[in-house]
């Protein structure tokens, strides 16, 4: 878990050096993200809240994810992680919004094997998405999805 921490630690100190507020939506890593940053000191002057979107209905009622999208492409996809990233954004208030979707196993899900993940960011800038394959058990892939979502944030955060 160390490094998940020094990655929230560079987020949470690039985003109040940068006056930058953030929302996660989270559905395979169900709000490890936002717990992650909240463990680090100073958060509470960046982190604006985390919607854990476990089921589309959520993704569609609480972050407008379209149901057309989530129809035709399943919940893990990038379109799908960019419409979380920017719901996130939206209802929480934030100049960023990240968002987390996958497959945390151990078997597959709308089509897509054991593994896949992805992460989406949305700024004032546009909204986008980054695909992700992790190896491992359940939970070595949620923590490496948290992993990836915390380093496209510091991304996100230092551009």
């Amino acid at each position: 878990m160390t490094n998940l921490h020094h990655l929230a630690q560079q987020a949470v100190r690039q985003a109040l050096e940068s006056g930058r507020t953030v929302g996660t939506a989270e559905s395979l890593t169900a709000g490890m993200v936002s717990a992650v940053l909240a463990d680090t000191p100073g958060a509470s002057g960046m982190l604006q809240g985390g919607v854990v979107a476990y089921q589309n209905s959520v993704k569609q009622s609480v972050l407008n994810v379209p149901s057309a999208l989530l129809a035709s492409v399943g919940s893990v996809d990038g379109d799908v992680a960019g419409a979380m990233a920017a719901g996130a954004r939206t209802v929480l208030g934030a100049d960023v919004g990240l968002s987390t979707t996958g497959v945390a196993g151990p078997e597959g899900h709308d089509g897509k094997p054991v593994g896949t993940v992805y992460i989406g960011i949305a700024t004032v800038a546009g909204t986008s998405a980054f695909e992700y394959v992790f190896d491992g058990n359940r939970a070595e892939i949620r923590g490496q999805a948290c992993g990836a979502a915390l380093e496209r944030l510091l991304e996100a955060l230092s551009s």
